[in-house]
């Protein structure tokens, strides 16, 4: 999930903890889930004018949402350092399991997971129109790789902060490549919608070229002018309410834009979850596991097995948004992975702070 660019709270050592936004992640996304429901339900005029804006036309990629996603993702973007790509040489076990896991499995058995349970074994309680909205949107949440958070997770199990950079500067290059495609591909190939490619190309366009040009070039600028400890300490903290207020407002909106698929289908949000709960202890799984099996060191292992399991939600639902509409099912599958993901990937710390013996302390990776 990628949606915090505060930094954690300092904790006393051994201690870990996350700041006040963070700790209660869950329960803000539960009062924008309400605040955006009611919305629906009172305002529904002012929610069809906002849902109908688009960002260009015929882009189908709507323009509140786009607008709000470029105040959340650029600051993530400006943390990113790729000038750390350069060291990939140097431990390459770690980044390779990262990357299999990431864009060899991890779409691939979304699709599979989604296509077995909204297809067949949910057949009883889901129209086949419905299950193929449900296949493309977990495809689609799927196929996005968690970028911001992965640092948060990173503290929680004591990873390894610069290669948790290196992991995450080189799944955001590989992302403006493959998204497209392989969204394209799998949500044809599992479902019997058609994907626009133009609209994914838009979407990958606004949602990850701009914000990442913008955040490159506004770090580059911003520490040559002003230094690297300014631009750590002074500035990335004063931009954090900005973010965190376009976080909430575009949750309100996209909860707004869903309220009558959450108020009507409200069992098929957990049938949803199913799915998505088994994508995500799959895919960490499998990362922690062969990180185990190539002898890759605990600090290294911990963050690529929750890099494998989290998802980039800010450009999932947009994307859904773009491609099938705001009010759609795929939409809603997004919208539900921001609600299961928090707990869940908590959990998937927790395992890894309790295994840490399994792996060497030193060595490279």
């Amino acid at each position: 999930m990628d949606i915090a660019i505060t930094s954690v709270v300092h904790a006393k050592p051994g201690e870990k903890r996350l700041n006040l936004f963070e700790r209660y992640l869950t329960v803000w996304v539960g009062l924008c889930m309400v605040a955006g429901i009611l919305l629906g339900q009172w305002a529904p005029t002012t929610v069809h004018v906002l849902r109908s804006l688009e960002f260009g036309q015929g882009s189908h990629v709507n323009f509140p949402i786009a607008v709000l996603i470029w105040l959340m993702i650029t600051p993530m973007m400006m943390k990113v350092d790729f000038a750390a790509v350069r060291n990939v040489g140097k431990r390459p076990r770690g980044l390779l399991v990262t990357l299999f896991v990431n864009w060899i499995v991890k779409p691939f058995s979304m699709a599979f997971f989604a296509w077995i349970f909204f297809r067949f074994l949910f057949s009883s309680w889901i129209t086949p129109a419905d299950a193929d909205q449900y296949i493309a949107g977990a495809i689609i949440l799927a196929a996005a790789p968690c970028t911001a958070m992965v640092f948060v997770w990173s503290y929680l199990t004591d990873g390894d902060p610069a290669y948790t950079l290196v992991q995450v500067s080189v799944n955001d290059l590989i992302m403006l490549v493959l998204f497209a495609p392989l969204v394209g591909f799998l949500v044809s190939g599992a479902s019997s919608l058609q994907v626009p490619f133009e609209v994914l190309l838009y979407s990958v366009i606004i949602f990850i070229v701009i914000p990442l040009t913008l955040g490159v070039l506004l770090r580059h600028w911003l520490i040559r002018n002003h230094g690297k400890t300014w631009f750590e300490d002074v500035l990335l903290p004063r931009v954090a309410p900005v973010t965190i207020g376009a976080l909430l407002a575009t949750l309100i909106l996209i909860f707004a834009f869903q309220a009558e698929n959450i108020l009507g289908k409200t069992f098929h949000v957990f049938l949803i979850a199913i799915p998505i709960l088994f994508q995500v202890y799959f895919n960490s799984s499998l990362a922690y596991g062969l990180m185990k099996l190539l002898k890759v060191p605990y600090s290294v292992a911990a963050p690529g097995a929750l890099i494998g399991a989290s998802n980039f939600f800010e450009l999932a639902v947009a994307t859904a948004i773009a491609l099938f509409g705001p009010e759609s099912g795929a939409a809603l599958v997004t919208v539900v992975g921001v609600l299961v993901e928090v707990p869940v990937m908590l959990s998937v710390c927790a395992v890894c702070n309790r295994t840490r013996d399994w792996f060497p302390v030193e060595g490279s990776a």
